[in-house]
């Protein structure tokens, strides 16, 4: 006899599917899930769970971090003005005595470009 295959909402199991779940995946499922994209274009995340009787595709909730993408924006932006002042012939802000420490209680002072010279 074939088992059944259902897809179901994490957010719809039974407390017995709840606990197979969690016994499935006691350290998260995040390198288990799946993108199923259907024919309308709309798509959603799920993992699989084996029973004695049933094969379930478990619909979960995915938060989409983009974050790192803003990152980038962001520093794609500032290169971008950077890029401006020198093509404008803009001269640097940095003094004589760019290699000297600065006494500031202990720190050293260092500016935005020696920081990514260092990068």
């Amino acid at each position: 006899m074939a088992k059944k295959k259902t897809i179901i909402s994490y957010d719809n199991l039974s407390p017995e599917l709840l606990e197979a779940f969690r016994q499935r995946y006691p350290n998260g499922y995040h390198n288990e899930m799946i993108k199923v994209e259907l024919p309308s274009g709309t798509s959603y995340y799920a993992v699989t769970l084996d029973t004695a009787d049933a094969v379930y595709l478990v619909k979960v909730n995915v938060k989409i971090d983009t974050k790192i993408k803003d990152e980038n924006e962001e520093k794609e932006f500032f290169n971008s003005l950077s890029n401006d002042n020198d093509e404008d012939g803009a001269t640097s802000s940095r003094g004589d005595n760019d290699d000297k420490d600065e006494d500031m209680g202990g720190f050293r002072t260092t500016s935005i470009d020696e920081l990514t010279e260092e990068i």
